[in-house]
């Protein structure tokens, strides 16, 4: 069977073409007093793009402590921005701005992502004014990043080689069919062909929360999880395939003060199977109004059933 290579690069090209109208350069001016400096002005520069008209999806650390926002478009034009909502530990931040000229980047389904997909990181490497396109394959899924320094756990990430570099935070991760499937948000400065993109499903949970609750909201029971795999399973003598290991709990939170340990296995929460961390996470959306979450977990060879308060924040 013969393949067209030249056909297949018109149809990539002209997707990237339509992709890149959506995406934009997001500038940032954040006051600082230094020590040594005295007050200044500290200028940042990211990638985001848009999901629905007048809102832009971009990373929250791109916009944290932001005074002032610019986004710069694919045909230069610019409009002021204002951050709406940012989630920090999901970092991922909605910014209000007049979109009325470009159209809202297609949505994918991140759930149905495979390793091996090709995928192509769009964005403005560097804080260059417009944007560039890397190719790559999806490496792996599920990832999970922390950086306890800055109090940040991020999971359930794809993983992919396509080059991400500093100023692509924000932009989207585009399968073949030109839908975004992920938001670039941090690389491995160490290694080579490692980044890593939030799923797309995060956002369009996002979005679904200002839909139905005017704001995004954050809900949560306080604590940190991991999935199990054969490995994890054998080091702690786990007899189950599937379930979600407990790696922290936080201090005086929900799952705190009724008793989660890290190290128990959440196998169930509201009457799911839990598998990956989002699982957990969607869950505890959707219980959102109730007083409580049912949780099965295996502890030391026990089944146990816990119903741990439901906590929800305003971002």
């Amino acid at each position: 069977m013969e393949i067209d290579l030249r056909e297949i690069s018109l149809k990539i090209s002209g997707m990237v073409s339509e992709v890149t109208r959506c995406v934009t350069t997001v500038y940032t001016s954040v006051p600082e007093i230094s020590l040594f400096f005295g007050p200044r002005v500290l200028q940042g520069a990211g990638s985001g793009f848009i999901v629905r008209e007048g809102l832009v999806a971009t990373n929250a650390h791109v916009v944290a402590r932001a005074k002032e926002i610019n986004l710069v478009f694919s045909d230069g034009s610019s409009s002021r921005g204002r951050v709406l909502a940012a989630d920090p530990m999901r970092d991922l931040a909605l910014v209000e701005a007049d979109t009325s000229n470009f159209p809202a980047a297609r949505l994918g389904d991140s759930d149905g992502v495979r390793v091996g997909e090709v995928v192509f990181a769009v964005g403005s490497p560097l804080g260059m004014t417009g944007t560039s396109v890397s190719m790559g394959v999806v490496s792996s899924l599920g990832r999970a990043i922390i950086d306890e320094q800055i109090g940040v756990y991020l999971d359930d990430l794809i993983q992919t080689d396509a080059a991400i570099n500093p100023g692509n935070s924000g932009g989207p991760i585009v399968n073949c069919s030109g839908e975004a499937i992920g938001v670039a948000t941090a690389i491995i400065p160490f290694a080579q062909g490692i980044g890593f993109a939030i799923p797309i499903n995060s956002v369009k949970r996002f979005l679904n929360s200002i839909d139905r609750y005017g704001r995004p909201l954050r809900v949560w029971i306080g604590v940190f999880v991991a999935p199990i795999n054969p490995n994890i399973a054998k080091m702690y003598d786990i007899p189950y395939k599937e379930g979600l290991i407990v790696v922290q709990v936080v201090p005086r939170s929900p799952a705190s003060t009724k008793g989660v340990k890290p190290g128990d296995v959440i196998l169930e929460a509201g009457g799911r199977r839990m598998a990956k961390a989002s699982d957990l996470r969607n869950t505890l959306e959707d219980l959102y109004g109730s007083d409580c979450v049912d949780l099965k977990i295996y502890r030391d060879g026990r089944l146990l059933e816990i119903c741990v308060p439901v906590v929800a924040e305003v971002l």
